[in-house]
């Protein structure tokens, strides 16, 4: 479930704020090495980020035109493209990053009230308003954030954000057969991190006192 759509562009503006100050911290090398997600480097990860924000733009304009505008034209061609984009130079990646984002953030000013509640479909096939596509980006920026490596972690992440991200994982792990996560409680960065998948569970505990299970990793 997201969060209000003022409450998610707040996390999408803030989280972007995080990515972008992490990708500062990296000088190019760093980008051509590793990163938490595993088989992706910093030039992965960069063309994912980009690539999704020229997705989510054309959600932006499904909701301004009424005109049915998928994010991606399939998961394949989705993975070639970040495969592609791995090749590209870091330099260039940047640049790719910064105007996609930048161009995202100026299409979703531009919608109208009414524009804003038009039904868009996500890259899972969920139909939703299009109010929920800053939520769809915050995830993204901030939670790969982390996932870069270069010292940006669940906990420097806003509360706030940690607990909404909490709830959507827990309602979409819910709604997905065979993918149930308990209810576990513990510091909100050590709780949104394992239930994204991004943490082995140390330091929580389960409401009946079982061991905490090792989740798949979400987004």
């Amino acid at each position: 479930m997201a969060p209000s759509p003022e409450r998610s562009r707040a996390w999408m503006d803030q989280g972007t704020d995080i990515l972008d100050r992490a990708l500062a911290a990296a000088d190019d090398e760093t980008l051509l090495g590793p990163t938490r997600l595993e088989g992706w480097t910093g030039r992965h990860l960069l063309a994912h980020l980009a690539a999704n924000a020229d997705a989510l733009r054309n959600l932006a304009t499904w909701a301004r035109t009424g005109v049915e505008t998928p994010m991606y034209a399939s998961t394949d061609q989705r993975d070639a493209d970040i495969e592609a984009g791995s090749t590209r130079p870091v330099p260039e990646l940047r640049e790719w990053y910064a105007a996609s984002a930048a161009a995202l953030a100026a299409d979703l000013d531009a919608l109208t009230d009414e524009q804003w509640q038009r039904p868009v479909r996500t890259a899972q096939g969920r139909t939703v308003p299009a109010t929920e596509v800053p939520w769809m980006r915050a995830r993204e920026v901030m939670v790969h954030a982390v996932d870069l490596g270069t010292g940006t972690e669940f906990a420097d992440l806003p509360e706030g954000f940690l607990q909404d991200l909490s709830e959507d994982i827990r309602a979409k792990r819910a709604s997905t057969p065979g993918d149930h996560a308990p209810e576990v409680s513990g510091p909100p960065a050590q709780v949104a991190a394992y239930l994204a998948g991004r943490g082995d569970g140390a330091g929580l505990t389960t409401a009946d006192g079982s061991p905490v299970p090792t989740l798949p990793r979400w987004l």
